[in-house]
């Protein structure tokens, strides 16, 4: 067992559950790999699937789990309208789980990676930038400058907040919340996002 996937599942309180299911994902081709903090299981270099937890729960991320049949019905997107491709598998109850019907969705997924049935992702979003902010931005160079520091992405997430409001006194708030922000050099989202 690598190193970082025997101290996942050790400190974890779905230690032995995780120990069970880890044991029958390995029954496959999948080679074991430990990536973004969680023990990732790959074919020919290709993300397939992972173990994940949470307090509720322990179970299986399929990184393509949206090309499944899924004749079980138990995959979930855990964000629909955000997540593409991966869908979940979770899983409540202590061991004894279905080893037959497990294998058949990791070799489902093998087979897809393999034919290439995958989805393929969306391009990466435009930056269509809201009329109130490039006014801001026009009318003070050094606040340009500091919205210019900003990642592609956190650009995005200033512009589509703004975007997203439907009465233009709200726009107008939203707009006079990102301002100070953009100074400090905060992203809109950075207080939700893990250090």
């Amino acid at each position: 067992m690598l190193t970082k996937v025997k101290a996942f599942i050790e400190t974890n309180p779905w230690h032995a559950e995780l120990l069970e299911l880890r044991s029958i994902v390995l029954q496959s081709d999948l080679e074991e790999s430990f990536k973004w903090r969680f023990p990732v299981y790959t074919w020919n270099n290709k993300n397939i699937v992972g173990l994940g937890t949470t307090k509720e729960s322990y179970g299986l991320w399929f990184f393509q789990g949206a090309t499944l049949s899924d004749p079980l019905q138990v995959l979930v997107n855990a964000q629909v309208g955000k997540t593409q491709a991966m869908r979940h598998w979770r899983f409540k109850e202590g061991k004894g789980l279905d080893k037959k019907n497990i294998l058949s969705y990791i070799h489902e997924a093998i087979d897809n990676q393999r034919s290439g049935n995958i989805v393929v992702f969306e391009k990466e979003k435009k930056l269509v930038m809201p009329p109130l902010l490039k006014d801001a931005l026009v009318k003070n160079p050094n606040l340009k400058t500091c919205f210019a520091s900003f990642s592609k992405s956190k650009q995005i997430e200033f512009a589509e907040y703004i975007l997203e409001a439907k009465r233009e006194n709200t726009k107008v708030k939203r707009l006079d919340k990102v301002i100070p922000m953009i100074r400090q050099g905060i992203g809109l989202n950075d207080k939700y996002k893990k250090k």
